[in-house]
């Protein structure tokens, strides 16, 4: 890391030679003025990181000289010495933004403790401000078809509010995750905790612990308290995924922390008040869910009041061409790959995809081809073969299930689809019960009622 910089402005040869003297000994660059004239010429064309300013320079004054840089530089750093000492001087030049006061003869111990506790403040800053800024690229929404514009619109109006709930809904690999930090670094929020979580991939046993947290003592593994994820994300944003996925006794839970913005740890006795937005996600129609029981309709309604839909892939093809162009890009660069370009070929053969990944597949498919590609240019050649295939004709409608003359069972029916959801999915209940188009609570009565849920899962 560079040196940084400091401009010393005194009229006084002698203390300009015993500052300088002290500063380069600790590792800082140093500039010297000894008018406000000179000093304001410096900074204008040194642009220092800090200023150690004497608050009398022969006819001028230093407050005149601090005035000046605040014009120049609204966030210039300032310290003003004086061998005055004069609190009304102080506490004007704190008025205008002053960082700190020392009085002649100057305590260089004390001194050297201050710059370092300054550029150590400033230092750190920065690199939020290079988080932030990291995390707002990485959160970079792309396109401009008229579905996409109107949703980046009203995440906009969003961020704006003092909303704390939102609901996007939308097909897998849609970007809803992309979109909810679009949403946190757009707002007010910015400056807290994003935290994201997916129902789905947590047992139902620990999701209420992951959510509230717990005492000590609350269950047998719970050796310590916990702070839950609402607790965690308090004064930024809590991403919840996969929404649809909560058994009944948690939905209820949660609607009315959303209600009240209280909660209390497992096993805990205090009420705990948070400030946090929460931004909840399904790829399933919850409203269908609200229809067969399966989702409360006053979680729904709670969580609707804000509601985004984000449109598949397939509905905002003219962005495909931005989409590209962004992936490879910044592919190129996370593979230390040269810059690549894309063939006319590759960008028809995904004009012609329906791409039922969305945007998810689209990245997938771009990091495929660039890993695999010789040349500067992505061809089909290494496009998945889907991606390539050539575009399937109409075809007539056919019945899923015939029923023959004779009957069937439909008990002997569901067990059959069952086990072959079980089987296509590995075994994960929630990838099955999406196959079945049903949510994880039912599926795991139906394996219960016909005896296929082991014991030590029940």
């Amino acid at each position: 890391m560079s040196a940084a910089s400091i401009l010393v402005v005194d009229d006084e040869p002698l203390q300009r030679w015993a500052v300088r003297e002290h500063l380069q000994a600790w590792g800082y660059l140093v500039t010297e003025a000894d008018s406000a004239g000179t000093a304001l010429a410096s900074y204008r064309a040194q642009s220092p990181d800090l200023v150690l300013l004497d608050l009398r320079l022969g006819a001028d004054s230093g407050l005149d000289v601090l005035r000046d840089l605040r014009e120049i530089d609204p966030s210039a750093a300032v310290i003003m010495v004086t061998a005055h000492g004069d609190l009304e001087d102080a506490v004007g030049g704190f008025r205008l933004g002053l960082t700190d006061f020392f009085k002649k003869p100057l305590d260089f111990e004390a001194l050297q403790v201050a710059l370092k506790y300054r550029f150590d403040a400033m230092r750190l800053r920065q690199e939020v401000d290079h988080e932030r800024k990291a995390r707002a690229g990485d959160a970079e929404i792309v396109g401009t078809s008229p579905a996409i514009t109107a949703a980046i619109r009203v995440m906009h109006k969003v961020a704006a509010s003092e909303a704390t709930t939102v609901l996007l809904q939308g097909e897998s690999g849609t970007g809803k995750d992309l979109f909810s930090k679009a949403l946190h670094e757009h707002s007010a929020r910015r400056d807290g905790p994003f935290i994201a979580v997916n129902c789905a991939a947590l047992p139902d046993a620990l999701l209420e612990s992951e959510l509230f947290g717990h005492e000590r003592g609350a269950f047998t593994d719970a050796k310590a308290m916990k702070k839950g994820v609402f607790e965690l994300a308090d004064g930024g944003t809590l991403y919840l995924d996969e929404i649809g996925e909560l058994k009944p006794a948690l939905q209820a839970k949660l609607l009315r922390v959303l209600e009240t913005m209280t909660f209390r740890r497992v096993g805990g006795l205090r009420d705990i008040t948070v400030d946090t937005r929460v931004v909840a996600a399904s790829n399933r129609n919850l409203e269908q869910g609200v229809q067969s029981g399966e989702f409360r309709s006053d979680l729904y309604y709670r969580l609707g009041v804000i509601q985004v839909h984000l449109p598949p892939l397939r509905e905002r093809r003219d962005d495909l061409p931005l989409l590209v162009e962004h992936f490879v890009s910044r592919l190129a660069v996370k593979l230390r790959k040269r810059p690549m370009t894309v063939a006319p070929a590759t960008l028809e053969a995904f004009s012609r995809y329906d791409w039922p990944g969305n945007i998810r597949e689209l990245r997938n498919a771009l990091e495929r081809s660039i890993i695999l590609e010789d040349g500067d240019a992505i061809t089909p050649e290494y496009l998945p073969p889907q991606i390539t295939a050539p575009t399937p004709g109409p075809t007539k409608p056919v019945s899923a299930f015939v029923l023959s003359a004779s009957g069937t069972s439909l008990e002997k029916m569901e067990e059959s689809l069952v086990r072959q959801a079980i089987q296509m999915a590995d075994g994960n209940q929630t990838k099955a019960a999406k196959l079945l188009d049903i949510s994880r609570d039912a599926l795991r009565y139906k394996l219960k009622k016909l005896g296929l849920l082991g014991s030590e899962e029940e």
